[in-house]
């Protein structure tokens, strides 16, 4: 069916539009900080991608054709695998700080 091929594509971009707003009407400005970004996101998503793909290799699980739009990157995961393990970290950092950014006495420990 149709829709269930882009249901993963769909949770994405409904994550991306619940979030991404907050970039431009609260300035959180957390895309100007792409290192801090990088820093944050990349560590666990290559360790959950390794393990996603090890899973996958010894068929331990599996992700189901008809729900994946049939994109895959290295290791035989879909491409909307990867992109979850940056979209969604990226959509709670900037949750975290735009409740910093509404909520100023509330600390998180990174203040200088």
């Amino acid at each position: 069916m149709y829709v269930e091929k882009y249901g993963y594509v769909g949770m994405l971009v409904f994550t991306v539009l619940a979030s991404f707003w907050l970039e431009f009407v609260l300035k959180v400005q957390v895309l100007r900080r792409i290192k801090r970004i990088a820093q944050s996101i990349l560590p666990p998503a290559i360790f959950f991608l390794t393990w996603d793909a090890i899973a996958v290799h010894r068929n331990q699980w599996s992700f189901d054709a008809d729900q994946v739009v049939g994109i895959y990157g290295p290791f035989h995961l879909p491409v909307e695998e990867y992109l979850f393990f940056i979209v969604v970290p990226l959509a709670v950092i900037m949750t975290l700080e735009a409740v910093r950014r509404v909520k100023i006495q509330w600390r998180v420990g990174d203040e200088e």
